[in-house]
């Protein structure tokens, strides 16, 4: 076991790691609302920007995979230090880059480092905080999410109306170098796990038990298709809201603090809810609450801002609410000796799937000569047929433990 730490000690450390679960959410989240810019600027396509966002996830789905077998044998804290080193280089890249290619490689670098991130965060979550604390430290953890959703986004947002989209890259990377100086003082060495490793496990032996029972391939079926439901929209709403419906640029940062500030508010309830009833009926229900705010985001009318932000709230309420019950049925559909490694697997499936639904996104949307997106009414119909099949998938999800 780590050396007890105290009350103070603590404290820094969960402070320092939420800041990290929000620089890195954030880091992944801002491509999406600067799509007009990144369009209008690097000359790039419809297609092309659902690549670049599926770059990141596709690479992040790359290391969760190889992190699955290799992230305990080192120590956490080193692994933390090097992979945010990591993405402070990728982010800056990403302000420097000066066309398509050089941005997708960059967005590459940072998926790979990204990816794990949350991984080793919760790891030394698990390893320091003792049982009986240790769901209150999550929540101090997990708190980076909405945080970067209610700050970080709109932050970005304003930055980019006033100076170019170059520059939420270059403050994003200035904060990760505050972050990880911080990282160096408050993160202590977390190695008493190495005492139990085996040097000579076979990871292929790891990955068969895993992949063996059927009831694991019916729990990360459930998240790839929430996934694909969400992320079929998700990357198209900014540039669509402003080619579409004629949102001005300076107003879509009040588009991501409404809506994130729904879900600070919403996620205790809905996890309420998850406890009290059937999760599988919880899932079932956001899933079809989710519908309307689908269908409506993935419509092109012109409305008052108003109308526009009372959609996106609905939006991300229902649509991120969705995955509270949904992890839940993750998480009990294995027993205790292989839900670390599920847990890695259904990242990696995040991932991949998020991966794949931006890139599809961005083959069946068009550009057309006046600027205006078509064809993102299918995207959201295509969304919602994703959303059923999660129902189906739900269903047949056994609680194991």
């Amino acid at each position: 076991m780590p050396r007890p730490m105290n009350a103070r000690q603590e404290l820094g450390l969960l402070l320092v790691l939420m800041l990290v679960m929000f620089t890195c959410i954030a880091d992944f989240m801002i491509m999406m609302p600067l799509a007009s810019y990144l369009m209008a600027e690097l000359k790039i396509s419809t297609a092309q920007f659902g690549l670049l966002v599926s770059a990141y996830s596709l690479a992040a789905g790359a290391s969760s995979l190889l992190a699955s077998s290799q992230a305990d044998r080192f120590d956490r804290r080193h692994s933390l230090l090097g992979c945010y080193a990591g993405l402070i280089v990728a982010t800056l890249a990403c302000g420097l880059a000066t066309d398509f290619h050089w941005l997708l490689l960059a967005r590459v670098l940072a998926g790979i480092f990204g990816g794990v991130l949350g991984s080793i965060c919760m790891a030394i979550v698990g390893d320091v905080i003792p049982p009986e604390r240790r769901g209150q430290a999550m929540s101090w953890v997990m708190l980076g999410f909405s945080l970067s959703a209610v700050a970080g986004v709109p932050l970005g947002l304003w930055l980019a109306a006033h100076a170019g989209w170059r520059l939420p890259f270059y403050a994003l990377a200035g904060i990760c170098v505050v972050v990880l100086l911080a990282a160096l003082v408050w993160v202590p060495p977390v190695r008493a796990h190495l005492a139990r490793l085996d040097p000579n496990a076979n990871w292929l032996d790891n990955y068969r038990e895993l992949l063996a029972d059927t009831n694991h391939w019916w729990a990360v079926g459930l998240t790839a298709m929430l996934m694909v439901s969400g992320f079929l929209v998700i990357p198209f709403i900014a540039p669509t809201m402003i080619a579409n419906s004629g949102i001005a640029q300076s107003e879509l940062m009040f588009v991501y603090l409404v809506g994130g500030a729904g879900t600070i508010f919403s996620r205790p309830l809905i996890g309420r809810l998850s406890d009290r009833y059937p999760k599988r009926h919880v899932v079932a229900a956001l899933i079809v609450l989710s519908f309307l705010p689908i269908v409506l985001v993935t419509q092109s009318f012109h409305a008052p801002l108003g109308w526009h932000l009372a959609i996106s709230l609905l939006f991300f309420v229902f649509v991120s609410g969705r995955f509270i019950p949904a992890t839940a049925l993750v998480t009990g559909a294995t027993r205790p000796h292989l839900r670390g490694r599920l847990m890695a697997f259904n990242s990696a499936v995040q991932n991949f799937a998020s991966g794949c639904a931006s890139l599809l996104a961005g083959l069946i949307i068009t550009q057309q000569p006046n600027g205006y997106l078509a064809h993102y009414g299918w995207v959201g119909l295509l969304s919602c047929l994703a959303g059923l099949v999660g129902i189906w998938i739900a269903a047949r999800i056994k609680a194991v433990s």
